[in-house]
């Protein structure tokens, strides 16, 4: 390929993205991209207030996303490999979830403005898990503004991402049920899985699927 492989990991709050993708990076000696979350000013008051704090949350999301996803274009050669956990494709689920139909109209507008302008992911992973699961890692990790997490949301938003990678064809995609994959810790059986979803990546890789996509 003229430039680094890019592997895009996205699925629902707490399913474990980031966590996966920091296991992927060391393997593959990859440069790893994390979605800035906690630099949003509006994310604690939308978690208070939804209706009214909707669109500047998701707006501000959205340009954070584009400038991020805008370094990626400048890699090269001899830039290693991209893992990241989001695309900017996540901030489109989430607009349709939350916000109303004047909001969403405008946000649409700014969104097909920017998308042409990022990079496409040459695999995109979907993690999933149940609701019960997801609930019980965001409490986990015990983020200030994720406690007493809405139930409700979180289901409308899993529901949400299963209904869009239902459809999805702009990549190659691997989906997984990550419901009970264990890689954070070292152990044999958190090595194991991370074996099994290394193999699937290098089987798309071989395959050509992944080089199908360049350009």
């Amino acid at each position: 390929m003229s430039r680094p492989l890019y592997i895009a990991i996205e699925g629902p709050i707490g399913v474990g993205k980031t966590t996966l993708v920091r296991r992927i990076g060391e393997r593959m000696r990859a440069r790893v991209v994390l979605e800035v979350v906690e630099e949003n000013p509006f994310l604690p008051n939308f978690y208070q207030d939804r209706d009214r704090f909707a669109f500047q949350t998701q707006l501000f999301f959205l340009m954070s996303r584009f400038k991020q996803q805008q370094e990626l274009l400048q890699a090269d050669l001899f830039t290693p490999n991209i893992i990241a956990d989001y695309h900017i494709l996540k901030d489109r689920i989430f607009a349709r979830l939350t916000l109303e139909n004047e909001e969403l109209a405008l946000y649409e507008r700014v969104y097909r403005s920017l998308e042409s302008q990022v990079l496409k992911p040459d695999l995109l992973i979907y993690l999933h898990a149940p609701i019960q699961v997801l609930l019980e890692r965001i409490q986990r990790r015990d983020r200030p503004f994720e406690r007493n997490f809405d139930e409700t949301y979180l289901t409308e938003l899993a529901r949400a991402y299963q209904l869009f990678f239902a459809h999805y064809t702009d990549t190659p995609l691997l989906v997984l049920d990550n419901s009970q994959k264990n890689y954070a810790d070292d152990t044999d059986e958190a090595a194991g899985v991370m074996d099994g979803i290394f193999d699937e990546i290098l089987r798309l890789a071989s395959s050509g699927d992944l080089l199908a996509q360049e350009g």
